[in-house]
């Protein structure tokens, strides 16, 4: 049964692949969502019995390469921590695929879409079970390529291009740092296996690793920080956090269902499931673990400030994600791994509840995605409405709803830790969540409130066309907007209790970590923080973007030379895309093509390479024939020279001297003499005998049709004369 989870999205990803042709676009999508529903009911049976029974299980299979004594296995490990994400990517997934059935339904490139989806999902199953590094990676890997071809579904778009290369390249830097992680921890436990170590990780807590430094001399690192390290920045590319996060708010060029699963249950989270896999290598990595608090932090603040003031509505929802993520990964930072993991479960759901129902809204008004060029659809899309508004209020953390149960406890667990980075990680949480608050409210006002009058909002022509979601997609809108609201209440207590056993040996937290307990008990006042700066949020959007009477204060803010500042400073995104494009690509690209590209492709290789050899073996050639052989006595002189040299080869006149009759090379040595001397004779005619032997090589390399040395014009053939 376990394996059959694998095997059913790689059937369907085969079958609507390879077989799309003949089973078409509807086939295809039958095919592959079947797929994936059967996929999360096994998940539904796995999880009952792996996290509910306690009963981790795993499964190993024949060796997938045995090196130095290292055997590497296809081996699967489902234990609660797999059990809980695995519920997660197939229920996404599946509602997903189930909502793509309609949207794309006019597609001509269905089938190709369908599989690539399917295949996404197998990828992300490979991640979440593997129980040794390399087979992560492969997965890992996996996600990325898939993720690189839905964003560039749309081949023919240049934004689609650019965005998925640039999603491609950024992930490549973290892939790096975690290509490095995976060789240190090789060398240093001898295994790649997870149960190999982390059971030793406590053995080496102590360790470190000398570097020499020319003016600082020996430096030591702790190993384990080290290698912590590099799982860090693979974390940093894959999650998107600050410094490689500009690919995340670009890869909305694919389609909408495609930016669901992305955000949702697939490429984003990989990063912090690394984080929480290796929690038993983080815990006895103090000082990356306090980085990754200030990274996390950071991160939430800065996609939440610049969501403020986006226009496009995908962006909008793409920097809440990427707002998100910093929450999590500031809560892995502070050994709160049962938190985050929480958090990552809840997020999934009213994440692509949000995508989903944007993707309504787009489809409904001809592709529309400026959000200003909006406005009174809550009439015409009731359910869209909805759904949407749950899912806001979700990701704002409204009491009783599901963010609520996971994100506070994020910022309670970072006050509670009594750390100053975990002051620090409070304070910025507190006003991301001002943000958040912000940008939901004003997102719901300027698409669905006010009043579709606005000649700016759009022509009548296209409201007309605008239509409520059919129920392909309705269905999975209405069962996302119950998980948004249910799913935090219900598992709260099992998931991050006091004294729960839920997780079992899947996290790891040494006992002077567990700030949770101080979490728990903290004063109310501090708990209501974050609900107070989410209120405040709220109700400043709802007062400038709905009560019309406040336009012209908001006219005149936009409009003054500090609001103009403000608005381009967070519009613009901190302005990471001018920097990276001027200061870090540009040069590079600039470096690349004056020395790798001129002096390396086009110089040196071509001058060593095959196209260098034709071109040396072509001149010689050339030369060689230009060698006018048009009189007798030119070829005879090449011909003694080249006896000459023969001669001067093989050891001289002694050692041919036994095996030549001797009187037949004096006749025809005779003969190269007296022809030689009658053209010598001739050269002597034409006034060329002076120019010996400084013109010998430019008489001999010049054709005798072409030949005005001495004025006078030598033919090749004597009837020309």
């Amino acid at each position: 049964m376990y394996l059959l989870l694998l095997v059913f999205p790689l059937v369907g990803t085969v079958l609507a692949g390879f077989g799309g042709r003949w089973l078409g676009g509807a086939g295809a999508a039958r095919v592959a969502t079947t797929g994936i529903a059967l996929t999360f009911l096994l998940a539904c049976f796995a999880f009952s019995e792996v996290a509910l029974a306690h009963s981790p299980t795993l499964l190993r299979l024949t060796p997938w390469r045995t090196r130095e004594g290292v055997t590497i296995s296809w081996g699967f490990l489902f234990d609660p921590l797999t059990a809980v994400r695995l519920i997660v990517v197939t229920g996404v997934s599946s509602l997903v695929h189930l909502y793509s059935t309609s949207y794309r339904a006019e597609d001509p490139h269905l089938p190709r879409f369908r599989a690539s989806l399917s295949f996404f999902t197998f990828f992300r199953l490979i991640l979440v079970t593997a129980d040794n590094f390399v087979q992560r990676f492969v997965g890992w890997e996996g996600v990325g390529l898939c993720s690189y071809l839905l964003i560039n579904f749309w081949f023919a778009r240049i934004q689609a291009n650019k965005a998925a290369i640039k999603a491609r390249v950024l992930n490549r830097v973290g892939d790096r740092g975690l290509a490095r992680a995976l060789f240190g921890i090789y060398w240093t436990f001898g295994s790649l296996d997870y149960a190999v170590v982390f059971a030793l990780a406590p053995a080496i807590a102590e360790s470190t690793v000398s570097f020499p430094f020319p003016v600082l001399g020996s430096v030591s690192v702790p190993l384990l920080d080290l290698l912590a390290l590099g799982l860090l920045v693979g974390a940093v590319g894959k999650s998107a956090q600050i410094g490689l996060h500009t690919w995340l708010p670009d890869a909305r060029e694919g389609p909408t269902p495609v930016s669901a699963l992305l955000h949702a249950a697939t490429r984003v989270t990989a990063g912090v499931f690394l984080l929480c896999r290796c929690s038993p290598l983080l815990e006895f990595a103090p000082h990356t673990a306090s980085l990754v608090t200030r990274m996390g932090a950071r991160t939430a603040f800065l996609a939440a400030t610049t969501g403020l003031l986006q226009n496009d509505l995908k962006r909008v929802i793409a920097y809440s994600t990427c707002s998100q993520l910093g929450y999590r990964v500031l809560a892995a930072g502070l050994s709160g791994y049962p938190v985050a993991r929480f958090h990552l479960a809840n997020h999934a759901f009213f994440k692509a509840l949000l995508f989903l129902g944007a993707g309504s809204v787009i489809h409904a008004r001809a592709d529309e995605q400026d959000r200003r060029k909006r406005g009174g659809l809550v009439r015409l899309l009731p359910l869209t409405y909805t759904a949407r508004r749950v899912g806001s209020l979700a990701l704002m953390g409204v009491p009783f709803l599901t963010g609520f149960y996971s994100k506070d406890v994020i910022l309670e667990l970072a006050y509670g830790s009594f750390t100053l980075e975990g002051r620090f990680a409070h304070t910025l949480g507190t006003l991301a969540a001002r943000g958040t608050a912000f940008y939901s409210i004003r997102l719901i006002a300027l698409t669905f409130l006010g009043t579709a009058a606005d000649p700016a909002r759009g022509s009548r022509a296209v409201y007309a066309h605008v239509h409520e979601a059919p129920l392909p997609r309705a269905i999975p809108l209405v069962l996302l907007s119950f998980a948004s609201i249910g799913v935090g209440y219900t598992t709260r207590d099992r998931m991050i209790g006091v004294g729960t056993d839920f997780w079992g040996n899947a996290l790891f937290t040494l006992p002077a970590h567990q700030h949770l307990l101080n979490a728990e008990w903290l004063d109310t006042s501090v708990k209501r923080v974050p609900l107070v700066g989410a209120t405040l949020g709220a109700t400043t959007a709802a007062i400038l973007f709905t009560a019309p009477a406040f336009l012209p204060i908001r006219t005149a803010a936009v409009s003054s030379a500090v609001g103009r500042a403000f608005y381009t400073f967070f519009n613009r995104k901190w302005f990471f895309d001018k920097v990276y494009a001027e200061w870090v690509a540009a040069p590079i690209l600039r470096t690349a093509y004056a020395g790798t590209y001129q002096t390396r492709d086009r110089g040196l290789l071509e001058l060593l390479g095959p196209r260098g050899v034709a071109t040396a073996l072509l001149s010689a050639s050339d030369s060689l024939t230009s060698l006018s052989l048009g009189f007798l006595f030119r070829t005879l002189l090449l011909l003694l020279l080249a006896l000459t040299v023969l001669l001067a080869r093989v050891g001289g006149w002694a050692t041919i001297a036994p095996r030549v009759d001797l009187s037949c090379v004096v006749r025809v040595l005779a003969a190269l003499a007296m022809t030689l001397i009658l053209g010598f004779k001739v050269e002597l005619r034409l006034g060329l005998v002076g120019k010996w032997p400084s013109g010998l090589w430019r008489w001999l390399a010049t054709p005798d049709s072409d030949y005005t040395e001495a004025g006078v014009r030598i033919p090749f053939s004597p009837k020309t004369s």
